[in-house]
């Protein structure tokens, strides 16, 4: 056997048994790394490794909470794909792209610390980093589930989405695009036992601490019924019927915000002069009666739909809105002309920027206000201390 044909069937050797060999280092290597994460701790069942590609999947990915009383864990992905992204390679760049499929995400919130399962503990970019060997241009997720209980704890109000897809293309920015925005993003999803649908849109710039963004958010035909428990809790009220749509646009810029959301009821009906099965008390039947008087002297009758424009404007911590654009978007929509289900684009990222610009000049302003009121003290001080020597000198002459 020739010398060269020895060194060639040793590689082999060699790559067959790295193959073999590589997914169990790989497995043992990531469940140590997910061992411990704080408050959370997570395990991979299996990892398939395809050298020949540059890819590797990763098999019935968990992350639970320790100590915890939610049963379902915080994160399950029966299957995650990760691969070498071959058209950004051939550009230049190192990236890859996610794939998950069938992802559970189970939120919970609650004052209770072990019955709030919410995931702010975790450092998700720091992990995300040791589990992917490279950095990450593209994410998908197909046939998700998403569940927010108690997402009202005070009414135990749940919402589920299901049918979740996601995509979210040129996170690193590989695609040099002339926009401040360069990553889209997509998602749509069912809201089961709602009755109604969820469609999201969205241009990013995700390569910041606070991503900036540009979003279009629509939640189509709702049950109002399912609003009842937080309807009777804050409003004394409940539905016996109709529908809710709720359109949404927001943009973001370094922490400033400004949009709008815009709900739109159809067919709702607040009052039923006797409703089974149920002891209701004479003040919510008063309650619901005007209600029902309000509603059906600020519907548009031709559409049967109450709805207003609520303008929202400041930051993610302290956001703003004022009562009377939301009152005269009431009456617009009664008697002037009704709102639809569409989308106003009348939100930019421009409109994000110019907020930003906007609150540096009131603080400016602020600053310049506060300067000069101190300015002001200072003579105050200094024109009562020179009253006070006159004064003094004034005693010493005169004794």
């Amino acid at each position: 056997m020739k010398r060269s044909t020895k060194i060639i069937l040793a590689i082999v050797v060699v790559l067959i048994v790295a193959r073999l060999l590589l997914p169990y280092f790989v497995l043992r290597y990531l469940n140590k790394l997910m061992a411990d994460m704080g408050s959370y701790t997570g395990h991979v069942e299996d990892v398939d490794i395809a050298l020949v590609t540059g890819s590797y999947q990763i098999k019935d990915l968990r992350i639970r909470k320790i100590n915890g009383k939610i049963k379902e864990p915080f994160l399950y992905v029966p299957k995650i794909d990760l691969s070498v992204e071959w058209k950004s390679l051939f550009k230049g760049a190192l990236v890859g792209e996610v794939e998950c499929y069938r992802p559970e995400l189970n939120f919970a919130f609650s004052n209770n610390e072990q019955a709030s399962q919410t995931g702010k503990e975790l450092d998700w970019t720091k992990l995300v980093k040791d589990l992917l060997p490279i950095q990450i241009n593209r994410f998908a997720a197909y046939e998700g589930k998403i569940d927010l209980v108690n997402l009202f704890e005070a009414t135990k109000t749940d919402l589920s989405l299901e049918k979740v897809a996601l995509d979210i293309r040129n996170i690193r920015n590989v695609e040099e695009k002339d926009t401040r925005l360069p990553s889209p993003v997509t998602a749509t999803g069912d809201v089961p036992g709602w009755g109604g649908t969820m469609k999201f849109g969205a241009g990013m710039y995700l390569l910041k601490p606070l991503p900036d963004f540009n979003y279009n958010l629509s939640f189509d035909n709702l049950q109002l019924a399912k609003l009842n428990d937080l309807a009777r809790k804050y409003g004394n009220v409940d539905f016996e019927s109709g529908t809710i749509s709720v359109v949404s646009e927001m943009a973001m810029y370094d922490g400033r915000l400004v949009g709008y959301f815009k709900p739109l009821t159809k067919d709702m009906k607040i009052f039923k002069l006797k409703e089974p099965g149920e002891d209701r008390k004479v003040g919510r039947f008063f309650t619901e009666l005007l209600a029902e008087g309000g509603a059906a002297i600020l519907k548009n009758q031709k559409r049967d739909q109450v709805a207003t424009r609520i303008p929202l404007r400041g930051t993610v911590e302290d956001t703003k809105t004022e009562v009377w654009p939301i009152i005269i978007g009431v009456l617009r929509n009664a008697y002037v002309e009704a709102f639809t289900t569409e989308f106003d684009n009348t939100v930019t990222f421009k409109d994000a920027v110019e907020n930003l610009k906007e609150d540096y000049k009131e603080k400016r302003e602020e600053k310049k206000a506060e300067r000069k009121e101190a300015r002001q003290e200072r003579k105050e001080e200094r024109k009562q201390k020179r009253e006070e020597r006159k004064e003094a000198r004034k005693k010493e002459k005169d004794g």
